[in-house]
C-alpha cells in the first residue's frame, strides 16, 4: 500500500489490484464504473470490450469485444443498466451487467456534422453546435432518469434524453463563456438533479439546472475527465492535467494531473497526484474515475493515449485507492 491522501479523505493505493486475463494486455482504461453489487467494470481500449472485477480484483467475466469501434465513457446507473459510449462511432449503448444489448442511439456511425470540427486540442478546439451525435465522450443518469450525453469532441453540446432515449433538448456552444464549452467530456448529476459538466478544455466544471441553465461554475480544474459522487454527495473528480502529451521533459508550467475530492460548493477538501511525477509517475493520466459502497476509488488511465505512444505498454492504467 501507499499512502497518497491523509485526513478526513485518506486513501491508499493498492499497488497489486485486479487480475487480468492472462492473453490480455491492458493499454488503457478508457472507463471505469461500479454497480450496486460493487462489481468493478472496466472500459478497455486494447481489445475493446469490457472486463468485469470483483472488489478484491478477481476477474469475473468479459464482454462486448465486437460491440466498440473506439470505446470512450462508461456509467452504471442505480438500476445497474450499463451505459457504454463509443466515440468513433458516434454511438451510445444500454446493455445488461452481462453485456445484453437493450438499447441504442446512434448516428448511423457518422457524425451528425460531418463538416465539422473532430478534434480537441487547445490549438484546434471543437468550434460547432450540432446536433446529436459528433465524437460524443460521456454519458451520466440523474437520478429520475433522465440521461445527459456529453458530445464533446466533435460537438460543444451537452443532450438531455428521456429514459426510453427520447431526445428532449440540447445545450451549448463554442466559447468561454457561461453556457459555452471546449470539450464538455463527462458529467454528473446531484440529488437536487443539478448537472456538472466537466468543460475540460476550459479547465473548468460547470453547473446547470436540469434544463441546461447555467448557475456557476469552479475554474480551478486541472483538464477535468469524469466525476462521481459518493452518498454523502461529495465529488471525486479525474483531472488529466496538461503538460505531458507525449513531451519527453514536462512543461511545469501547465496544470498537473491530479484526483481531487470537493463538496458541491466546489471547494478542494483533499487531492493527490503520482508521488514520482517527474519520473515514472509522468504516465500518470487521470482518465475515469469510480467508487464503491466503502468509498474506494477506481481510477482509469488513457496514458498511451495522452502520451503519444511513449508511455510503456506494461504501464499500470488501472488503480484502485482504498479508503483510509
Amino acid at each position: 500500500m501507499r499512502i497518497v491522501s491523509s485526513g478526513e479523505f485518506g486513501y491508499q493505493q493498492s499497488l497489486q489490484w485486479g487480475q487480468f486475463p492472462d492473453e490480455w494486455t491492458i493499454e488503457e482504461i478508457a472507463g471505469v464504473a461500479v454497480d450496486s453489487q460493487d462489481r468493478v467494470y472496466m472500459l478497455t481500449r486494447k481489445r475493446n470490450g469490457v472486463i468485469v472485477f470483483d472488489q478484491e480484483g478477481r476477474h469475473l467475466m468479459t464482454w462486448g469485444e465486437d460491440l466498440f469501434e473506439i470505446p470512450h465513457g462508461l456509467f452504471i446507473s442505480t438500476d445497474d443498466s450499463v451505459y457504454c459510449v463509443d466515440h468513433v462511432a458516434h454511438t451510445v449503448h444500454k446493455l445488461t451487467t452481462d453485456g445484453q444489448l437493450l438499447m441504442t442511439m446512434s448516428n448511423t456511425d457518422s457524425p451528425s456534422a460531418p463538416n465539422g470540427s473532430q478534434h480537441h486540442s487547445p490549438e484546434d478546439p471543437v468550434w460547432i453546435a450540432g446536433p446529436p451525435f459528433n465524437l460524443p465522450t460521456w454519458l451520466t443518469v440523474a437520478p429520475q432518469g433522465d440521461m445527459y450525453v456529453t458530445d464533446g469532441y466533435g460537438n460543444s453540446q451537452v443532450h438531455k434524453y428521456t429514459p426510453d432515449g427520447k431526445l428532449l433538448l440540447s445545450w451549448g456552444e463554442p466559447g468561454t463563456g457561461d453556457g459555452q464549452f471546449n470539450v464538455p467530456h463527462g458529467a454528473c448529476v446531484d440529488a437536487d438533479g443539478k448537472v456538472y459538466v466537466a468543460d475540460r478544455q476550459n479547465c473548468r466544471i460547470q453547473i446547470f439546472s436540469p434544463n441546461g441553465d447555467y448557475i456557476d461554475e469552479w475554474d480551478d480544474a486541472n483538464y477535468p475527465c469524469d466525476m462521481c459522487l459518493d452518498s454523502n454527495q461529495n465529488m471525486y473528480v479525474a483531472e488529466l492535467g496538461g503538460f505531458f502529451m507525449g513531451d519527453e521533459k514536462p512543461d511545469l508550467t501547465m496544470p498537473i494531473p491530479r484526483v481531487t475530492v470537493r463538496n458541491l460548493q466546489g471547494e478542494i477538501l483533499a487531492e493527490w497526484t503520482d508521488e514520482d511525477i517527474l519520473g515514472t509517475g509522468r504516465y500518470f493520466a487521470p482518465h475515469s474515475i469510480a467508487i464503491d459502497s466503502n468509498g474506494d476509488l477506481y481510477l482509469g488511465q488513457v496514458s498511451k493515449s495522452y502520451t503519444e505512444g511513449t508511455a510503456p505498454a506494461d504501464w499500470n492504467t488501472l488503480r484502485k485507492y482504498i479508503r483510509a
